[in-house]
């Protein structure tokens, strides 16, 4: 994606459409899926703790048994290249080691500061409530989220963002702890077999004030 214009985004984020029956014999190969998602997460997180995690789903079984937990948006998963899992981690301050010292390595950061960061951010994310920490990450993770839908159609695929879902029985059903990682949202993805929705949004100084 060298070259990306202005106008590059203006067409990709304001095309997108919420899309609801996909072209079924389109399917998206999972290294062009994970490079999706390496885009999709570069997206910014909150002192860098990336707390997204991602559930792909496109097997038939799979999606099998994804089906009865999205309520009424099967039409999305029967016909969809994949469905996406995106949920929060709550403990993904674990992971601050690995990420910091990363970022030692590609000079990105001083090891002093890489000291500071892991001596006052884990403990204060330990320190926080199971809420607090689902706030967090759930923000974090809507921000991949939504960079994702825009990398999708940046790829030449159309996404439709999911709420509505058993959120107490996802993680589970698919093998991670339902105490770690809690659902955020569902995308799903693939090419459209029929023009998506457009919507109306509000103008900008109906939802603005300036002080």
């Amino acid at each position: 994606m060298s070259q990306f214009t202005t106008n590059d985004f203006k067409e990709i984020a304001f095309g997108r459409k919420s899309v609801r029956l996909y072209d079924e014999n389109v399917k998206i190969d999972r290294k062009e899926m994970l490079e999706m998602i390496s885009e999709a997460t570069l997206a910014p997180s909150s002192v860098n703790m990336q707390p997204w995690r991602f559930v792909v789903i496109e097997s038939d079984e799979a999606k099998a048994q994804l089906r009865p937990l999205i309520r009424f948006n099967t039409r999305q998963n029967d016909t969809s290249s994949a469905m996406v899992l995106i949920f929060g981690d709550l403990r993904c301050y674990e992971k601050a080691e690995e990420i910091y010292d990363q970022a030692v390595a590609e000079g990105k950061m001083p090891q002093e500061v890489r000291e500071k960061q892991l001596s006052t951010i884990v403990p204060y994310y330990q320190s926080l409530s199971r809420q607090q920490m689902s706030d967090i990450v759930k923000i974090d993770s809507s921000l991949a989220a939504m960079q994702f839908m825009l990398v999708a159609r940046a790829h030449g695929y159309d996404t439709n963002p999911i709420g509505g879902f058993e959120a107490d029985r996802l993680a589970a059903a698919f093998g991670l702890d339902p105490e770690r990682y809690v659902p955020v949202m569902i995308v799903s993805v693939g090419k459209a077999a029929e023009a998506g929705y457009s919507s109306v949004r509000l103008a900008p100084e109906v939802v603005t004030d300036f002080k």
